[in-house]
């Protein structure tokens, strides 16, 4: 019996990673195989789905239904929506607090930043942040988080144990999204019609670097930087380019621009598979997302997905 039950095991093939992107337009998710690159599920959601993000041990999904102005919390298993959180109105973009528990919403709508405790399903706080806030980060010791006001152009930081909002720095227009890198050290910033990214100095909000992008044949008003991600090295950034159709890889430590990878139309968000072989971006014109082989720096093929794909997740499924 022992040995049969071996074998069954050993003809059991491991769950594969997955890719999760919304679909603004569908009101779907499409969950991608990170090794076939295959869509092996399509997903129902709350209307015009976008910022979406794992608990930290995969065993919910949180979506921002931003037409729905709900958080909708998933069995990533089954799809199944289990129930939907308080959010404010129009949540585009979310952070998860490293406890787990904390979710920090933006509300395009409202210019609010909203806390949820996701155990409790109760509003812990609305902080009142600038026009259209969108962007979202969180420092890696949890004591700070980021919301980037896309119409004041300002990143406003934000106290989590007062809930209130310590500093605020201008950047240049329509800032999109904003990450913690080097231990927390620096703080980026993206500005989609500005054209650049911005790098501060954690420790007093100063500016450290201006990252600027130009692309031969390509109109400098359509470079127009939104998602990026960093290897877990932190050593090499992609910078998605929207309208460019190009994501910009970085070198992080020199803040220099060292290649444009072609994309689909629209380029928004990307995620890495687990490995970080493999980075996939969203393209929301062209209704698909392309992969890039990240050792050799290309594109290495594309996968359909539903209509103006917006943002993505992994998950791992070990």
């Amino acid at each position: 019996m022992r040995t049969l039950a071996l074998l069954a095991l050993i003809a059991t093939p491991a769950a594969a990673d997955e890719i999760w992107v919304t679909n603004e337009r569908d009101d779907t998710i499409s969950v991608i195989d990170a090794d076939t690159l295959q869509v092996t599920r399509t997903i129902n959601v709350g209307e015009r789905p976008r910022g979406i993000t794992f608990a930290h041990d995969y065993s919910v999904v949180y979506v921002c239904a931003s037409a729905s102005n709900a958080v909708q919390v998933i069995d990533p298993e089954t799809g199944e929506i289990l129930h939907d959180l308080p959010s404010g109105e129009d949540p585009e973009q979310f952070v998860l607090h490293p406890d787990g528990k904390h979710l920090y919403i933006a509300n395009e709508d409202d210019a609010i930043t909203t806390v949820v405790d996701v155990e409790s399903r109760t509003v812990v706080a609305q902080i009142s942040v600038g026009i259209e806030p969108e962007g979202m980060a969180v420092s890696p010791d949890g004591k700070t988080v980021i919301t980037t006001s896309e119409t004041t152009n300002m990143a406003h930081w934000i106290d989590t144990q007062t809930q209130t909002i310590y500093a605020n720095t201008l950047v240049d227009s329509r800032p999109r999204d904003a990450n913690f890198v080097k231990d927390g050290k620096e703080l980026w910033v993206s500005a989609e019609i500005g054209g650049t990214v911005t790098v501060f100095n954690t420790a007093d909000q100063t500016e450290l670097s201006k990252i600027r992008f130009e692309i031969p044949g390509v109109l400098p008003e359509l470079i127009q930087p939104v998602g990026f991600v960093l290897t877990e090295d932190e050593k090499t950034a992609f910078v998605a380019l929207g309208p460019a159709n190009h994501v910009a890889v970085i070198n992080a430590d020199t803040y220099e621009v060292e290649r444009y990878i072609l994309t689909g139309r629209r380029v928004w968000h990307m995620a890495f598979n687990a490995d970080e072989t493999k980075l996939f971006t969203t393209n929301g014109v062209s209704s698909d997302v392309t992969v890039i082989d990240v050792a050799d720096e290309a594109a290495e093929t594309t996968i359909a997905v539903g209509r103006f794909p917006w943002g993505a997740a992994l998950r791992v499924t070990d």
